[in-house]
């Protein structure tokens, strides 16, 4: 509990808290109690003990017996400056929703924390979500841990000791030529024409789509430049858009060919841009007006309608349910049926390394197989002319 006590000033009483921030530094506040001198001293001394029991202040000091929740969340304000927006808000939503909350309830201090508490942890939550989401909160715990060893609060991190539990499989999914041919058709027209074409044709993800700007189409060139990204996160319980001149990774920044199609049809969408620029005037939002994926008003199409109207656009022509994020694999799939090898897949998509790619599409390459068979083929010939 922080040190506090009562002030008047003019015809009502204060409250005023002192604690020490994380640099030691004495720091105070004021609070209104709202309550007037005059016969109101019992109530404000009442208030005075539950502010203080409550109060959180932004920056105390930390110390090994404090409580792991609270370290927690002390530790979120340090990383705050040093990691990516996005990044900073998975560590928020999972800190305070989930890991914060849990540990609170136990009472457990930042010196007491054992492997055993956190593995318990990790057992009670893989009772509600995914491995890969105790993955991540391991990720969290074990970085706030080292910190804690870093400036000495504890003598080792408990987190090295634990069992993470093993990465749940992922099989993407993947549509098929007919099935590719029958979205473009169905989709033609609609706010999600030109993000399933990009998605399918040119595998952009999704922040990638939303990002795109007609200043990245060169018409004489026919290229398309990837070099700019939107994404949304939650972030102190709001929604905030998160926009670069960045891409995910510095292989991710790529030049595509603009076929001749697409071509004709980006052309005749910026021409129906300028037709409702002109049609609603002041009501149009010139704020996205360099953007290509807007609605007939101006208005950037966000990443979250996006995930949202695709499957319901799905459902409505009955097309089998899949991820927006899978037309991405599809392209890939695609490429490789059509004897795109993997690397050059690796650079149409943009992944860093070779090997993520080869992890989620080696299993399509299947002629790469079948030169694996002519090879074994040729290599025992004579042994398998007894099967003739």
């Amino acid at each position: 509990m922080v040190a506090g006590h009562l002030q008047e000033k003019g015809e009502y009483y204060y409250i005023v808290l002192s604690y020490r921030d994380i640099n030691k530094k004495r720091k105070t506040k004021w609070i209104s109690t709202g309550l007037k001198l005059k016969g109101n001293k019992k109530k404000a001394e009442e208030l005075l003990l539950e502010v203080r029991k409550n109060f959180k202040p932004e920056f105390v000091e930390m110390e090994s017996d404090m409580l792991f929740a609270d370290f927690l969340e002390q530790w979120l304000e340090i990383v705050k400056t040093k990691v990516e927006v996005t990044t900073y808000a998975s560590y928020e939503n999972q800190v305070r929703k989930t890991i914060a909350p849990y540990f609170r309830q136990q009472q457990t201090t930042l010196k007491n924390l054992k492997a055993t508490d956190i593995q318990t942890f990790y057992m009670v939550q893989l009772g509600r979500v995914k491995p890969n989401s105790v993955i991540h909160y391991h990720a969290n715990i074990h970085a706030a841990l080292k910190y804690a060893v870093k400036i000495d609060l504890i003598d080792y991190n408990p987190a090295d000791k634990v069992e993470r539990p093993k990465k749940n499989s992922f099989s993407p999914s993947f549509y098929s030529n007919e099935e590719i041919e029958r979205l473009f058709e169905i989709s033609q027209g609609t706010l999600l024409e030109v993000p399933i074409f990009l998605g399918a044709f040119y595998g952009l993800r999704r922040s990638e789509v939303v990002g795109l700007k007609w200043s990245a189409i060169d018409f004489e060139k026919n290229t398309i430049t990837i070099n700019h990204t939107i994404t949304t996160c939650s972030l102190g319980g709001k929604h905030v858009q998160v926009v670069r001149d960045t891409t995910k990774t510095k292989s991710s920044l790529r030049t595509l060919p603009l076929v001749k199609a697409f071509r004709e049809r980006l052309l005749y969408l910026y021409q129906k841009q300028e037709e409702y620029k002109e049609l609603c005037g002041n009501s149009y939002n010139y704020e996205f007006e360099e953007y290509i994926c807007v609605d007939p008003l101006g208005n950037l199409l966000q990443p979250n309608y996006i995930s949202d109207a695709f499957p319901r656009l799905l459902e409505r022509n009955g097309l089998r349910h899949i991820r927006f994020h899978d037309l991405r694999h599809s392209c890939a799939s695609l490429l490789l049926a059509n004897g795109v090898s993997m690397k050059q897949i690796q650079e149409w998509l943009g992944h860093s390394d070779f090997s993520t790619t080869a992890n989620i599409y080696a299993h399509l390459d299947y002629s790469s197989k079948i030169s694996s068979a002519g090879a074994l083929e040729n290599g025992l010939s004579d042994a398998l002319s007894v099967y003739a």
